[in-house]
């Protein structure tokens, strides 16, 4: 058995995919990962043993280059660039996945959607099973929860009814995505498909988050198998400077917002909230490049880290609310205070509220004052107590679950 699987995306996509793909090869499967270039994705499948095909381009320039198009264009006017985006993508990842399908008898397929229109358009054309998988609820049809507003397309004033909501998602996916793909495929001699979200999502669509986190509530509107997050172990040492810190007093706080490039202030922000409340910083670089504001022995900075075996060691985790940090945070029993910025990361700041285990800040611009309050609450003892009562309800077998259900498809 041969599986492609496939994502573009950042981080948080990118390693799910890699576990997954571990999983499945110590299953026996024969896997090819197909995901953006970056060098510290390379290095990810590396370290996993897994075969790498890369995806059309490397994520972290071209996201750099659609944010800065983006910036100065109407909400319509972005409307008109994500169509255009999603027609390179559709495109140029169509070229990419053909070749590295070559030989597969599946793909399963996540990220971003005109990427995963790819891999469904590949699949189709080599006759051959494909999955979506998604790593939070909000992104799937249901009667429980509403769908995502796009710019340009905002949802009907008034409704309520989640079922007609998800209707206009449809026509809202074909208004953004609909030409790309089906201009796509009639270069393919292929006809058109007038529901593009549908045709995307395929007929069983793997849910990759974990139950307690990101529960799922049965809908008749998408057949979903929610087979817990996918996580990749991670056995690195932390750095020899960031063990003799942490070994050097008390707890500190840390604080990184991984790919979402917010402003240095954030930074800034975060340790002076952090020192008014008399503790230390550890502060992740990220795509932000956030970094130490002065030369002061109470914090420190780092780059890529092993989550895992720091988050079981700090007070609290400041971050922007991504799926896979989320769940890290979680495991570990961290309190957490969630900035959330874009997509789902607004889903993961009220899920950790609502659990009890951290705070949602308002508002993806923080200040320290705002963050001051966010911490009283993270850092508060019961707090703590009710994080360690949700890390123990945390599924870590989530890649084993899904790699075992798509050996058994095959």
């Amino acid at each position: 058995m041969r599986i492609l699987l496939s994502t573009y995306g950042s981080r948080g996509d990118v390693e799910p995919v890699v576990a997954l793909g571990e999983r499945l090869q110590a299953l026996g499967a024969e896997v090819r990962v197909s995901v953006p270039g970056d060098a510290e994705f390379t290095a990810l499948c590396a370290r996993a043993g897994l075969p790498f095909a890369p995806a059309f381009a490397p994520v972290r320039e071209w996201a750099k280059e659609m944010v800065r198009r983006r910036a100065s264009a109407s909400p319509e006017g972005v409307a008109a660039l994500i169509s255009d985006q999603a027609a390179e993508i559709v495109a140029k990842q169509y070229d990419a996945l053909m070749a590295a399908a070559e030989g597969c008898d599946t793909v399963v397929a996540c990220g971003l959607f005109p990427s995963c229109a790819a891999a469904r358009l590949v699949a189709e054309r080599r006759g051959i099973p494909y999955n979506l998988a998604t790593f939070c609820p909000i992104w799937l049809p249901s009667a429980h929860n509403r769908p995502h507003e796009y710019p340009g397309h905002r949802l009907p004033a008034g409704v309520t009814d989640n079922r007609l909501l998800w209707q206009t998602d449809i026509a809202t996916k074909n208004a953004l995505f609909g030409e790309a793909i089906n201009s796509h495929r009639a270069s393919l001699g292929l006809p058109a498909v007038e529901n593009v979200r549908d045709y995307v999502y395929g007929d069983l669509v793997l849910l990759a988050c974990d139950p307690t986190l990101g529960p799922w509530l049965p809908t008749d509107l998408t057949d979903a198998l929610q087979t817990g997050a996918w996580i990749l172990p991670d056995q690195r040492p932390l750095p020899d400077g960031l063990e003799a810190f942490l070994e050097a007093g008390p707890p500190p706080v840390y604080v990184g917002f991984g790919s979402i490039a917010v402003a240095k202030e954030s930074g800034r922000a975060a340790i002076e909230a952090i020192r008014a409340k008399g503790r230390r910083t550890v502060i992740a670089h990220g795509w932000a490049e956030l970094g130490l504001i002065d030369d002061r022995d109470d914090c420190f900075a780092v780059g890529d880290v092993n989550q895992q075996a720091l988050f079981g060691r700090v007070a609290a985790v400041v971050h922007h609310g991504g799926a896979g940090t989320t769940v890290a945070a979680t495991r570990a029993a961290a309190p957490q205070v969630v900035v959330p910025q874009i997509g789902d990361q607004p889903y993961w700041a009220r899920r950790v509220a609502e659990l009890g285990i951290g705070a949602a800040h308002e508002g993806p611009t923080p200040t320290a004052e705002s963050l001051s309050a966010a911490l009283e609450t993270a850092l508060a003892s019961e707090t703590r107590i009710r994080a360690s009562e949700v890390a123990r309800s945390v599924r870590a077998d989530g890649a084993e679950v899904a790699a075992k259900l798509l050996v058994d498809m095959s």
